[in-house]
Parts: structure tokens; C-alpha cells; sequence
């Protein structure tokens, strides 16, 4: 005989990522919404599959993820990403790299200097999306690192199915693809016409089939991320390129999931321009093809 399954219903998550019923006297543990009952209470009333494709899955004991986000001029978003990230309920190390702002964006990050699962860093002149991120992983300590943008069009809550692959050894590497699934707001043409033949040149280049190399979500074990940081060079948005030929070249997996996207305009802020197109191309030939 069998025990009857658990027919308690299914609590919603809260803000936090984290179910109340969890515990016996109602309170909230921290990070239940990736321990063990729940996750055995949801294989049991949703099945498997189901838990698969809805990505609940367990953390290794003492898990952590060091999100590192470069930040320039952002100012009015990098708190409220704070939010967002700290909403996943994912342990977590959260690295704020200021890049030379000029807006009062350190004033906004030194608020949050204090509180235990974050890191600021400064740089007194702006160097560059690479140059922030490779300040970052020089503090990260978590199990696996990704970068995570401070400009809200990137939502963290997909982190859960670039994690999934990764904790399952099915893969070494997890990018967060923007394109080539439908849940998702459309981008205009130039923007998916010129990223997508950047993607073609370096998947032909490096030797790895990408839907979206520029993507900012790249899921890496820091274990790998240790073997290639000595080598990093790129201070500009060619680091998407760089970190992505040197993790080939180790001959890891490579797995892509898809992500939401909320495209800003200039505007509102975007910094990428034609220039950093032109340079992507130069990183290709760098990168790919004399695989310097």
C-alpha cells in the first residue's frame, strides 16, 4: 500500500519567491520555494513532467549565485533591479559595479552598501560594460555567476530556467535567448536584423550554434569563468563576444532557454550604438577566427 498523495492545495508563492505553508506555525522559511518539501509537494500534485517544463527543481545545500550588474547612468532603475533580483528568492550575492556614472547612480547604489548580499564597486571613470563585468568576477564567490543589466528590460524571474540545466549537469553554460520563441515583445527590425547577423558570423566563427550572442543573460559555474578571467580583455560591449569564444574553446556545453525582453529606446537610456556593431565584428575576427 501507498500513501495517499498530499491533497493540500498548492500556496502561491509570495513576493519573495517563498510559500508560507511551509511551515508548520505559517511562517515564511527562507528560500522555500527552492527547498526540498516544496518542491517534493509540487512533484507529487503537478508530476514530473510538469515540474520539468515549470522549471521547480531543488538547490544543492549551500548554493549561491553571484549576479553581476554593470551600471552606468542608471540612477532611476538600479535600486528597483535590486528588487527585482532579491523578489527570486535565489540565494544570492548581488555585485554592483558603478561605471563612472554621472547621474547620481553611486548615491542610489550607496543605500544598499550595507545590507549583506551586496557588493559596490566604483570605477572613477567610465571604462566600459566588459571593463564592469571583469570587476565583477573578480567578486564573485558564488557557485555559478551571471550578469543581469540594471536598465529593467531583462526580468531576473527568468533566472530559474537558466539555472535548471545547469544544477542538472545537463549542460556547463546557459544563455538566455530573446528571439526564436514567442512569449515576448517584438523588437524592431534593424535591432533583430543586425543582431542576428552578428550571431550567424560568430556561431560560424566560433563553432557554436547561437540564436543570440549579444544577449545579456550568460549562465557560467564560476569554476569555468576562473580558467578564462586572466585572459578577458574586452572594456565594451565586445565582452559578449570574448566570454563566449573563450568558453568555447574549453569545449563546454552550451545551452540557450528562452527569456522575456522589454526593449528600451534611446530615450530611455539605451547605450549601444553602431560603433560597438562594428566593434562586435572586429571581435568576431579576433575572437573567431585568429582565436587570440
Amino acid at each position: 500500500m501507498h500513501d495517499p498523495p498530499d491533497e493540500s492545495p498548492i500556496d502561491p508563492p509570495n513576493r519573495h519567491g517563498m510559500v508560507a505553508s511551509d511551515d508548520p506555525n505559517g511562517q515564511v522559511n527562507d528560500g522555500s520555494f527552492w527547498g526540498t518539501d516544496y518542491v517534493r509537494r509540487m512533484r507529487t500534485q503537478l508530476g514530473e513532467d510538469a515540474c520539468r517544463k515549470l522549471a521547480i527543481f531543488e538547490l544543492p545545500e549551500g548554493f549561491l549565485l553571484s549576479v553581476v550588474v554593470p551600471v552606468f547612468n542608471e540612477s532611476g532603475t538600479v535600486t528597483s533591479v535590486v528588487d527585482r533580483l532579491r523578489a527570486t528568492g535565489l540565494p544570492m550575492q548581488i555585485i554592483l559595479i558603478d561605471d563612472g556614472s554621472k547621474d547620481g547612480t553611486l548615491e542610489a547604489m550607496s543605500t544598499l552598501k550595507q545590507d549583506a548580499d551586496v557588493i559596490v564597486i566604483a570605477h572613477e571613470k567610465n571604462r566600459g560594460k566588459g571593463a564592469a563585468i571583469r570587476s565583477g568576477f573578480e567578486q564573485a564567490s558564488g557557485d555559478i555567476v551571471v550578469i543581469q543589466d540594471a536598465d529593467r528590460e531583462y526580468d531576473p524571474s527568468d533566472f530559474r530556467y537558466l539555472l535548471q540545466p545547469l544544477i542538472a549537469g545537463e549542460a556547463d553554460v546557459a544563455y538566455g535567448t530573446r528571439y526564436g520563441h514567442y512569449d515576448r515583445q517584438l523588437s524592431p527590425w534593424w535591432h533583430q536584423t543586425v543582431n542576428g547577423l552578428i550571431t550567424l558570423l560568430a556561431s560560424i566563427a566560433i563553432g557554436i550554434r547561437l540564436s543570440d550572442v549579444e544577449t545579456c543573460y550568460k549562465m557560467v559555474p564560476r569554476k569555468h569563468l576562473l580558467k578564462i578571467m586572466p585572459d578577458l580583455q574586452e572594456c565594451r560591449f565586445g565582452i559578449e563576444i570574448e566570454l563566449t569564444a573563450r568558453l568555447a574553446r574549453l569545449g563546454l556545453r552550451f545551452t540557450e532557454r528562452p527569456i522575456r525582453y522589454q526593449h528600451r529606446w534611446y530615450d530611455e537610456g539605451k547605450k549601444i550604438g553602431w560603433r560597438d556593431g562594428v566593434g562586435a565584428l572586429w571581435c568576431i575576427v579576433k575572437y573567431g577566427v585568429l582565436r587570440r
